[in-house]
């Protein structure tokens, strides 16, 4: 989810004006969940979820209030669906990290007889998800109220299998760290069909970039690293890898999937036949980094 850093601890006026929104803005809903302090905020026909915490507030989503809008609103967003060039009809999906939900409610849309198992640990985050963001459990989709790592860990047990697994958990200041380790991502990649495609939201100017990096590297082998240069897109990357048994494909291949996934994701102002030339294999980071491991994971230094 974005983390678009906001100076702001209060709620009310003090909101509406550290963040730059109108007199016209409104506060429609707070929380105090088990894990954080939750609002969602109305500002010039987009409705957002707001995390509040220590160090200030983060924006995790935002939506159109016309529900007939339905773009997505933050290029990360838009990246994640990249992964469709690696499986563009994927039957069996695990999102981890539902927030507003944008990601959930685009991919039953495009794939309404697709499996979707989410994992979200605040309950409170899964309320207003169902509240306020048009969030709607199909009978292909279900939601587990867990830790990503438990909820993984289960799923290995039962032998689950997904083809697409989006990984989007943060807690407003980064990913939380035991979701960032070597362990977790090859408990992950067991969950992985022959095809399966994983598609991890992070930042490219955090100070883990390196270190989150070659952790991906040496559990996947090359990866796509995908990053747009814009004002909007706040330094997310979306990292792109395949299981690691096969070779990603070719960006000749992905330049023909792309074209037939132009006209579906266009109502998402997905521009995907744009992605195959900002998705990159080169690794542009520092190869002597050390991976981070559960033993290893020092995000609150880095």
């Amino acid at each position: 989810m974005l983390k678009k850093m906001l100076s702001v601890r209060i709620w009310m006026p003090v909101v509406m004006l550290l963040i730059g929104f109108s007199a016209q803005s409104e506060v429609i809903y707070t929380q105090k969940s088990l894990y954080r302090d939750i609002a969602v905020v109305e500002k010039d026909g987009l409705r957002c979820l707001v995390f509040a915490l220590v160090k200030g507030d983060s924006v995790q989503t935002c939506q159109y209030q016309d529900e007939h809008d339905q773009r997505l609103v933050y290029s990360y967003s838009q990246m994640v669906m990249g992964g469709l060039l690696l499986n563009p009809h994927p039957q069996r999906i695990l999102v981890i990290g539902l927030g507003g939900a944008s990601i959930p409610n685009v991919l039953t849309q495009l794939y309404p007889d697709a499996e979707m198992d989410i994992v979200e640990l605040d309950p409170g985050v899964v309320k207003v998800a169902r509240d306020y963001f048009h969030f709607q459990e199909t009978p292909q989709t279900s939601v587990a109220v867990a830790d990503g790592r438990v909820f993984v860990k289960r799923a290995l047990l039962r032998k689950k299998k997904y083809d697409f697994i989006i990984l989007d958990a943060f807690t407003g200041d980064y990913i939380p760290e035991h979701l960032m380790t070597r362990e977790y991502l090859q408990e992950v990649q067991r969950l992985m069909t022959e095809d399966g495609v994983l598609v991890a939201n992070t930042w490219s100017s955090s100070r883990l970039y390196a270190h989150e990096s070659e952790t991906y590297r040496q559990v996947f082998g090359p990866f796509f690293n995908f990053k747009i240069k814009q004002e909007q897109n706040y330094g997310n990357r979306i990292i792109i890898v395949g299981n690691g048994k096969q070779a990603l494909p070719s960006r000749q291949v992905m330049q023909q999937r792309a074209k037939s996934l132009v006209k579906s994701l266009a109502p998402y102002n997905v521009l995907i036949d744009r992605y195959p030339a900002l998705m990159s294999t080169k690794a542009d980071w520092d190869r002597t980094a050390r991976p981070l491991t559960d033993q290893y994971s020092p995000a609150n230094l880095l």
